[in-house]
């Protein structure tokens, strides 16, 4: 047996759990994982007291760089320094939509529909809503998985680094919609519909899913549409299947479809975004198509969706995925849709469309196929 240590300090009011990953072949997914305690420690069980590692990664919860390192030797008491989040990091959003002043996207209301919104010094929430079946309708905080969370701070974080992060659009009023009951990584079908159908009467613009997975869902589609029809856009994350088809609801012809975006210099060399990394690369080489992300033609968008910070419950992580480029492109609506004047015309099918319009004609082509940019990355006026 061979203990794994960790060297670094959390905040007092973190909850942190590490998930360590050693892989003797990474090719056969061969290893050992574990979770680290309150100190900081995982035990990992091997055959010998001193075990050559291909690879060795260090997912953190929150407040820390993920760690990927190769040609490790683990033996017992290794320690492995982590990176702190820097909180002024210019990250993949930061590089493309630069801090903003606290008024970005005022007079627009986005609905965040996912796990929930915690309560955070960054965030200011007007309200929302939790749409599970037996569970508190006016319960909308996080369901203790971060996720939603995360994405908020991403639309409309109004912290100030280096002590707080700022999101695309801080001047909206954030909207939380709950569709996850507490503790679980599901959502039904029926709880996401009736998410929008409040969204959409609590007169939320944008409703931003960064959420999907399964077959398409009448049921789904309908409350997607009644949403195109009283004015409002849902944009929508493509999904994280490795290549995979543009998942449902994404998939839906009415809704807008994120592709996640990274690129180089973004993330620390030593981070597992490194593995994120392929081709095809854009115009600009340092730009690439997150290897998880899903394409396909039904793609609208691509945005920042790699080594995103954010705030999550009581501190700040790093998370990628096309439930982070999601909001970046929500974030940008918000702000275009508040210097335009189709944000006071009537709620109805051409606002809404109109409002698509906005954001699909900002966006400027990266060099990338259709299927895995649609228009390409959106623009904020």
């Amino acid at each position: 047996m061979s203990a794994l240590g960790r060297l670094g300090t959390f905040p007092d009011d973190s909850a942190e759990v590490d998930t360590v990953v050693a892989l003797t072949s990474v090719g056969a997914g061969q290893g050992a994982q574990g979770v680290t305690d309150d100190q900081g420690e995982v035990e990992l069980t091997f055959a010998s007291a001193s075990v050559p590692l291909e690879r060795l990664y260090v997912y953190p919860t929150n407040a820390y760089w993920s760690l990927r390192r190769e040609g490790v030797t683990l033996t017992d008491g290794t320690q492995v320094a982590l990176r702190p989040l820097a909180l002024d990091y210019n990250d993949c959003l930061r590089h493309y939509y630069r801090n903003v002043p606290d008024d970005a996207g005022q007079g627009v209301t986005v609905g965040v529909v996912d796990t929930g919104v915690a309560e955070h010094p960054d965030l200011v929430i007007a309200g929302g809503a939790n749409t599970v079946v037996g569970e508190d309708p006016s319960d909308y905080g996080d369901n203790g998985e971060g996720h939603g969370t995360h994405v908020a701070g991403i639309v409309a974080a109004r912290g100030r680094p280096p002590t707080g992060i700022r999101g695309v659009a801080p001047g909206v009023s954030l909207r939380a919609y709950r569709v996850f009951a507490q503790g679980s990584k599901q959502a039904s079908s029926f709880a996401i519909a009736k998410a929008i159908d409040q969204a959409v009467t609590d007169g939320c613009d944008l409703v931003n899913l960064s959420l999907g997975g399964g077959p398409p869902d009448p049921v789904l589609q309908a409350a997607i549409a009644d949403a195109r029809a009283g004015g409002s856009a849902c944009i929508i994350a493509a999904g994280n299947n490795l290549r995979g088809p543009v998942s449902f609801p994404a998939s839906d012809e009415l809704a807008v479809a994120v592709s996640a975006l990274g690129r180089l210099g973004t993330f620390p060399d030593d981070s597992a975004e490194v593995d994120t990394i392929t081709a095809p690369f854009g115009s600009d080489e340092a730009e690439f198509i997150g290897d998880f992300s899903n394409v396909g033609p039904q793609m609208d968008l691509t945005a920042p969706g790699v080594g995103i910070i954010s705030t999550v419950p009581g501190s700040y992580s790093e998370i990628s995925g096309t439930s982070m480029a999601c909001p970046a492109a929500t974030g940008v609506a918000a702000r275009l849709l508040a210097s335009s004047e189709v944000l006071g015309a009537a709620r109805d099918a051409t606002r809404s469309e109109a409002i698509v319009s906005l954001l699909l004609a900002s966006a400027r082509d990266r060099g990338f196929p259709d299927p895995y940019e649609g228009h390409g990355l959106p623009q904020p006026c």
